[in-house]
């Protein structure tokens, strides 16, 4: 399978859909920044300046100060694809993302989310 089409996606145009995914099911903005910080390590200043530059997903992530070491912990399935089955490891990373953030649109509780 060819990703190179979402990898060269910019961070900063799905960005906003995530936080209006977010909001739609009464979640904020910050919440959605708190799991981008989680996964990445990035924080509100490296985060911003990722958005500014128009980062493309495969920057965004190679970018990425220190992926988190819980991140195995995230399971299941996103858009037809078991996260913890997928071979590519930038398209896992970037499944992990839509993942964390489809739980919070679905409600779960932070700190499930965070797998803490």
């Amino acid at each position: 399978m060819d990703n190179t089409r979402v990898y060269r996606m910019l961070f900063s145009s799905v960005y906003p859909l995530y936080i209006k995914k977010a909001e739609k099911k009464g979640r904020t903005k910050n919440e959605v920044d708190a799991i981008i910080f989680w996964l990445t390590g990035y924080n509100a200043q490296t985060l911003q300046k990722q958005i500014d530059k128009k980062s493309d997903f495969e920057t965004f992530f190679a970018e990425v100060p220190a992926l988190n070491p819980n991140v195995a912990k995230i399971t299941g399935v996103i858009c037809g694809y078991r996260v913890e089955a997928i071979e590519d490891k930038l398209m896992q990373k970037v499944r992990y993302l839509d993942k964390l953030v489809d739980e919070l649109a679905k409600g779960k509780a932070m700190e499930k989310i965070l797998r803490s």
